[in-house]
């Protein structure tokens, strides 16, 4: 990324042949890398500022040009860059909103989803993975039943970069959301995947302007963010065997020290068929800001890593059907790429120490 904010700044929108071009051979290499790894052509790359665009996109221009009476659905532990805009727009009566309930392992009743669709269902936002608790949801089962009905499906992949064997044979979903930073790329950049047929479903523009991707996201794209998201997504495809491998092993080691150390220790998520590196575990009798205090050098979250400064528990937990005290005292430990044996240990140990700590403070 480094000489495209150094040496090579040109305007990947400009015609001039020294700069401008050789910015557009960049960002359309970068745009070719990712189409590869998800099995699209490049054009229904779409490059946003990450996935929270990526979803605000795919959902308000979709639904900016369905009739009135549109009927969306979508699930109870979504991001809240999905449930959020749909919550205003049913506010406004734009849509009728259906929010599916989840079960104990945040899985959703897929006969539940069949049933929800109406002859007014436009739309269904369904994530990929969960972010939170790591359950995966069957997308290649929930596609067809969309495709039946005349649904359109977008979803919320996020996590899939890197966790997930590339190359996808197609994604399948009419509409995808990622974002370079899941896989180890830069922050501030993320892409929508669209469908590039003719017959494929309209989509408004959110940023008007000069026009850049393929008028549906103006505004100048940013090469070097852009380079690294396509050197990112390759490593990934290149790198997924040895990282799901690694990323299991430590996973396992963590969790299967916490249980020693804390019996009653709760796993959030299915046990099995959940995103790789993904630990959400949950302490009996624990106020949770005090354990999070108290661990002041792991970086861990209570939930969401982009919700941590609410006070409020997970909405996912709740979803699931924690209580609040057990939702609060909730951790979520995500193994990475760089991680070692040594720091998994070491963090499993704070962790344990912690919560004992803690509980001898309150008898």
């Amino acid at each position: 990324m480094e000489p495209w904010w150094q040496d090579c700044y040109g305007n990947p929108s400009a015609i001039h042949t020294i700069y401008g071009r050789r910015a557009r051979d960049a960002v359309e290499q970068a745009r070719a890398q990712i189409a590869a790894a998800l099995q699209v052509s490049s054009e229904a790359v779409l490059f946003t500022s990450g996935a929270t665009e990526a979803n605000n996109l795919a959902l308000k221009g979709l639904i900016a040009t369905f009739p009135s009476d549109a009927h969306v659905i979508t699930t109870a532990i979504e991001h809240r860059a999905v449930l959020e805009p749909l919550k205003r727009l049913a506010r406004r009566r734009v849509i009728e909103l259906s929010i599916l309930p989840v079960n104990a392992q945040a899985e959703i009743d897929l006969e539940h989803f069949q049933q929800a669709i109406r002859p007014a269902t436009r739309l269904a936002s369904i994530q990929f993975a969960n972010n939170e608790v790591g359950t995966i949801f069957p997308l290649s089962q929930i596609h067809p039943i969309c495709q039946r009905s005349g649904v359109v499906l977008h979803s919320d992949a996020a996590q899939m970069l890197g966790r997930f064997p590339l190359p996808l044979s197609g994604p399948p979903t009419d509409f995808l959301s990622v974002s370079a930073h899941k896989c180890y790329g830069p922050q501030g950049i993320g892409a929508l995947i669209v469908p590039s047929s003719d017959s494929a479903p309209r989509l408004e523009p959110l940023l008007e302007g000069g026009g850049q991707e393929r008028r549906l996201r103006s505004g100048t794209v940013p090469v070097a963010l852009c380079v690294g998201f396509g050197a990112a997504v390759e490593l990934a495809q290149r790198e997924w065997a040895s990282d799901h491998q690694h990323l299991e092993a430590l996973a396992t080691r963590l969790v299967e020290t916490l249980c020693h150390g804390l019996p009653d220790l709760r796993l959030n998520g299915p046990r099995e068929h959940r995103l790789s590196g993904n630990v959400s575990v949950s302490f009996p009798d624990i106020d949770g800001m005090a354990l999070l205090q108290a661990l002041p050098e792991l970086a861990v979250s209570s939930g969401a890593a982009c919700s941590t400064t609410s006070p409020e528990p997970s909405h996912v937990l709740l979803a699931m059907g924690l209580d609040h005290q057990l939702a609060q005292a909730t951790l979520r430990l995500s193994v990475g790429r760089f991680n070692t044996i040594d720091e998994i240990d070491r963090a499993a140990k704070m962790v344990i120490a912690a919560v004992h700590d803690l509980r001898r403070l309150r008898q």
